[in-house]
């Protein structure tokens, strides 16, 4: 699919607006719209590491998506990368570029771009999705703008890990994630990051 992008301007500083889009738990509170059943894939939530799951209902079937951030330059810049469609054949993008074109006036630029690595994901994505991702992700940066700008009101809804449990996280520094566990008797490493696995269809 080419790249969509979509552009907003937020009447607040970006060091605001760069907090709330580089914490992935907070994104059903301007996007679950269109990303379904949002669940985390760690327990880290904020900065490079941090990933989410949903499920989008678009022209050509449901698929599921599944991203890690892998750059959060504050507050300028915040790049995810992951995998969607059948099997997570299909490679995965989204940069928010955040520019001050005024003091006090923040610019939101999305980018969304999707690679299929095959014809049949191909056909999938020319069946109208690239219009139905670009007016969600534009409705989901209005949702942003008044979040940021107007107040929410109450507690913004939050996204956990599926079946995570806080009491029985691993404590003292050990990093938590899919495929992953330090040899005996060693942490992991801070830069450790997930990777997107498989994904439904």
């Amino acid at each position: 699919m080419d790249a969509v992008t979509v552009h907003n301007h937020i009447a607040v500083p970006r060091e605001r607006v760069y907090e709330l889009i580089a914490d992935v738990a907070a994104r059903p509170a301007w996007t679950d719209h269109y990303m379904r059943d949002y669940r985390l894939v760690t327990p880290r939530s904020v900065g490079v590491g941090a990933g989410g799951r949903y499920r989008l209902d678009a022209p050509g079937g449901t698929r599921y998506v599944e991203f890690t951030l892998v750059e959060a330059i504050p507050p300028r810049r915040v790049v995810e990368e992951g995998r969607t469609g059948r099997l997570g054949r299909t490679r995965y993008g989204a940069e928010y570029e955040l520019t001050e074109p005024a003091s006090g006036v923040t610019r939101v630029s999305m980018t969304v771009w999707t690679e299929p690595e095959n014809a049949i994901e191909r056909i999938r994505e020319s069946i109208g999705f690239r219009g139905y991702l670009g007016r969600r992700a534009k409705k989901g940066l209005d949702r942003l703008r008044r979040i940021l700008e107007e107040g929410a009101g109450e507690p913004l809804a939050r996204a956990t890990i599926g079946g995570y449990e806080a009491r029985k996280a691993p404590r003292f520094g050990t990093f938590a994630r899919r495929g992953f566990s330090a040899p005996e008797g060693e942490t992991a490493p801070a830069e450790a990051r997930p990777q997107p696995g498989r994904v439904g269809e």
